[in-house]
């Protein structure tokens, strides 16, 4: 289930280190319906929700990225999710200083804390894990990583900073992301445009198909797609995943405080 989680969420960016956002506001706020495959048909499974706010410290103005999934009450008894994903970045860069992962998921617990010190290339981890016993093991470590590495919440936003209207179809670009105190290598084949109804209406989207170059999570070829709106919001609108114990779809529901 970690997996799916993390695909779904994982909407993505290319590496494009001097990319402006111009496309993600402060007060934003997306919610999405999970669905996964059981015995051939598809069921809702989760609401994945995300949102932006201005985050003021003593030091800088920030942008937090939060992501949440958290399972309908009624697959709560079966498989029960309370999972928290948040980065804490530059407003016109999205450069990530802060990093936290929260994963509350039938009885597993997981925490992952990444301070990230970009000038010296490397991030600080914290991780935390819960025993059979019920208590909490800590690690702290150091992991290398490259200059234009970013976290899982980063990079989906960053994706939308991505001028798409200027790539021919086929076109692909790689990038790196960190997660569970590793990097992959992330790469994306742009499909060209097609038109999506969904709850939010009929969009003209941006299509785009995913693969892992150094993990083989995701299975099949051009089978796992992300859909971004061809607008100046460039939000996700829909996504299919397929991996080795199944496959399912992440739909929009609604969007509210866009920038553009």
């Amino acid at each position: 289930m970690k997996k799916i989680v993390f695909l779904l969420t994982l909407g993505i960016c290319f590496t494009t280190a001097k990319a402006q956002n111009t496309a993600v506001g402060n007060s934003e706020k997306l919610v999405y319906t999970a669905t996964y495959n059981m015995s051939g048909i598809l069921n809702d499974l989760a609401q994945v929700t995300m949102e932006t706010s201005k985050v003021r410290t003593s030091k800088a103005t920030l942008l937090r990225l939060k992501c949440t999934a958290t399972t309908y009450s009624k697959w709560d008894s079966f498989f029960k999710i309370r999972d928290l994903y948040e980065s804490y970045v530059s407003p016109t860069s999205l450069k990530p200083y802060l990093y936290k992962r929260e994963i509350n998921e039938g009885g597993y617990y997981k925490y992952m804390k990444y301070t990230f010190k970009h000038s010296s290339g490397y991030v600080k981890s914290l991780k935390k894990k819960k025993r059979s016993d019920g208590t909490i093991w800590e690690e702290n470590k150091k992991v290398l990583i490259n200059h234009n590495t970013n976290d899982l919440v980063t990079t989906l936003y960053k994706l939308r900073t991505i001028d798409f209207s200027n790539m021919s179809s086929g076109q692909s670009k790689s990038f790196k992301v960190i997660f569970d105190n590793e990097e992959h290598t992330v790469n994306f084949k742009y499909l060209g445009t097609e038109t999506i109804a969904s709850a939010i209406g009929t969009k003209n989207c941006y299509k785009l198909a995913i693969s892992i170059s150094d993990n083989n999570v995701l299975k099949g070829a051009n089978e796992n797609l992300l859909w971004l709106s061809a607008d100046a919001n460039k939000i996700p609108i829909y996504a299919k995943f397929k991996i080795a114990v199944g496959n399912g779809e992440l739909k929009i529901k609604s969007a509210s405080g866009l920038k553009n």
